[in-house]
């Protein structure tokens, strides 16, 4: 007897702080101090607003979900203009930048959340720049075998699309 794999279409967020690791080198209590204010103050209530679900934590790193790709795009970039305005008075080599990958595509639910819909999204957070989302391009589902992605950066308090490749 075969089980069905049960799957469905999300818009998944991948986040994590660049440079983490330095930055707990420097000074742990106070990196997590801050980087736990960020989620209670503004990462979580900015999730929840735009109808998404934290699925995974780690250390530094989110896995959400949305229903929409919308919400999951207007919420990465309401998170990275208030990071930046939470960061004009620190040190640079104290902020706390997050880069974000963004896909809409299957998840698996199996415990866990698992899926090429979530591998795309962690392959793409990894490329973003800090103060950057990377999304797949809606038009590269029709251009087979290329990669396309559109690259976001803050620049000031808007994002504006930087490079497609």
């Amino acid at each position: 007897m075969t089980t069905q794999t049960e799957r469905r279409l999300a818009a998944i967020l991948m986040a994590d702080v660049a440079g983490y690791s330095r930055l707990i080198g420097i000074d742990d209590e106070g990196t997590l101090a801050r980087l736990n204010a960020h989620h209670a103050e503004l990462i979580g209530p900015k999730i929840k607003e735009h109808r998404g679900q934290i699925v995974r934590t780690t250390g530094d790193g989110l896995l959400v979900l949305f229903v929409s790709a919308v919400d999951a795009l207007r919420c990465a970039a309401e998170i990275q203009r208030a990071m930046a305005l939470r960061n004009a008075q620190i040190p640079a080599d104290r902020r706390i930048d997050f880069r974000m990958g963004i896909n809409v595509g299957d998840i698996v639910e199996a415990g866990s959340i698992h899926g090429d819909g979530v591998n795309v999204a962690a392959r793409l957070e990894v490329l973003a720049k800090t103060w950057e989302y990377l999304r797949v391009e809606p038009s590269a589902r029709r251009r087979a075998g290329q990669p396309w992605q559109a690259r976001h950066r803050l620049r000031g308090h808007r994002s504006t699309p930087t490079q497609e490749y």
